[in-house]
């Protein structure tokens, strides 16, 4: 088609003029689509961000959200372009589905991560026992969490392995329990057992009054009988009071001569007499 032919009337009555209306029209709707996928996804955060939710999932579903309403518009302007978007759509369905396929690990810690950051069972600076992994929480993002043990190790957790198990959540309440369990000896003086361990929780001003501490007789045991020490914390002060009691009320036992009981085994040696068979010896 020589340069007559291709600006003769009828081709561009037939051809020029139909190809450049759709094509302005094809950018116009690109134009707009952009610009309204724009102000959806300002809408759908501002409306996130009343909800109170973490900005990380804020973020990650409006850009979700921008990249499907961005998809639409393309294919609205190739479809006004002339272009036969069913078999694209088709194309896109059997390329998401292999991606899913292929991230199925992938997408179930990210169904995950949405779950913890919506529903918060734990926050930053929280100290928990999730996902075989004891730690302090210090971030939580899409995929997993990020946790330091108490040896200052950092350790990344897949969300779905946390969100699929239990969660112990120790800092979620202000004030936590301390079980402490000590024997006294038989012959020993329970009363006077029980006044020394409540001397020493009455002289540590961290421990709270209300709830009030319990100390009981819990079992007679083997060999001892055992108290259960059960007095109410703060939960920052929960392992300094715990250790400090061991310590101190051992002390106290020492010093007013309260034993306490470990097992014993006495062992019995029979010597056989004189021209006895000695066993496993055939006679």
């Amino acid at each position: 088609m020589n340069i007559e032919q291709l600006m003769s009337p009828e081709t561009v009555q037939n051809f020029i003029i139909p190809w450049g209306t759709n094509l302005v029209f094809a950018i116009v709707i690109f134009m707009v689509g952009r610009w309204l996928a724009r102000g959806v996804t300002g809408l759908i955060k501002r409306l996130l961000k009343r909800s109170d939710v973490d900005e990380i999932l804020i973020d990650f579903i409006g850009s979700i959200a921008n990249a499907a309403l961005l998809l639409v518009v393309i294919v609205a302007s190739l479809d006004r372009l002339g272009v036969d978007t069913t078999s694209l759509i088709a194309l896109l369905g059997a390329a998401g589905l292999a991606v899913g396929l292929a991230l199925q690990n992938s997408l179930s810690n990210f169904a995950a991560g949405v779950m913890l950051i919506m529903f918060r069972p734990f926050k930053a600076g929280d100290f928990v026992e999730a996902g075989g992994t004891t730690g302090v929480v210090e971030k939580i993002s899409i995929f997993s969490t990020t946790m330091r043990t108490g040896d200052n190790r950092e350790v990344i957790v897949p969300n779905g392995g946390i969100y699929g198990s239990n969660i112990i959540n120790y800092s979620a309440r202000e004030t936590r329990r301390i079980d402490l369990v000590f024997g006294v000896g038989y012959d020993d003086d329970l009363r006077k057992a029980r006044d020394i361990m409540l001397g020493v929780i009455e002289a540590d001003e961290r421990i709270l009054k209300d709830p009030a501490p319990v100390i009981a007789v819990s079992e007679l045991g083997a060999s001892s009988v055992d108290f259960v020490v059960r007095p109410w914390v703060n939960s920052a002060d929960y392992w300094a009071v715990r250790w400090d009691l061991l310590e101190k009320i051992k002390v106290a036992f020492d010093d007013n001569g309260i034993s306490i009981p470990f097992p014993q085994r006495d062992v019995h040696h029979y010597y056989p007499q004189e021209g006895a068979p000695q066993p496993g010896v055939a006679v």
